[in-house]
């Protein structure tokens, strides 16, 4: 199992970015419009980090961590035999790969095809 991608959702963008810099000596770019205007970080396994604001008024502060997969149709068909909803179903991010998201147990999780 590997995280690809971490997603962090809060108001609060440029200080949690600031705090992970200070702590954890990584470095945040300028805003990507394909992934929700996140700031990216790359990490040291070489995934990434991404802190986004809220999409819209209805989106609460999350932290979403995306695993990768092989096939995202079968992992996200699982997951749903498995108990889960889906939250957001397969969508391709031109130049960043295929997400979908879900959520058990009150928690959202991701998954992300490259």
């Amino acid at each position: 199992m590997q995280i690809h991608y971490l997603e962090i959702v809060t108001p609060e963008v440029d200080a949690v970015c600031a705090a992970y810099e200070q702590l954890h000596g990584v470095s945040f770019g300028e805003p990507e419009a394909g992934l929700g205007n996140a700031r990216t970080a790359t990490l040291a396994d070489g995934g990434r980090m991404g802190v986004r604001a809220p999409m819209h008024e209805a989106e609460e502060p999350v932290v979403r961590p995306y695993l990768l997969v092989d096939d995202i149709e079968a992992a996200a068909a699982s997951a749903v035999a498995a108990g889960g909803e889906i939250a957001h179903p397969p969508l391709e991010l031109p130049g960043h790969g295929t997400f979908a998201i879900y959520i058990q147990g009150g928690i959202h999780h991701g998954l992300w095809q490259v």
